[in-house]
């Protein structure tokens, strides 16, 4: 498992090796557990503050080609 990037220092965005498909990742945090798809970007497991999902989902559109090469290079 790796912290990709941290939003407000309290939430982490993380991948994880050897993980279920779609390809997604984790958002975790106080309270928060959710996963995002990283080809529909929509939560596929748990929720978000609308504020949360807002930022994340914003940076993972700058992001998602980077994450989607780091997810399968993770699962060989």
């Amino acid at each position: 498992m790796t912290t990709r990037y941290r939003f407000r220092d309290k939430y982490r965005l993380q991948l994880r090796e050897k993980d279920h498909n779609p390809p997604h990742v984790h958002i975790v945090g106080g309270p928060v557990d959710a996963a995002i798809d990283l080809e529909s970007l929509t939560i596929i497991h748990g929720c978000l503050p609308a504020w949360l999902e807002q930022e994340v989902i914003n940076w993972l559109v700058e992001n998602r080609d980077e994450l989607l090469k780091e997810w399968h290079t993770w699962q060989q």
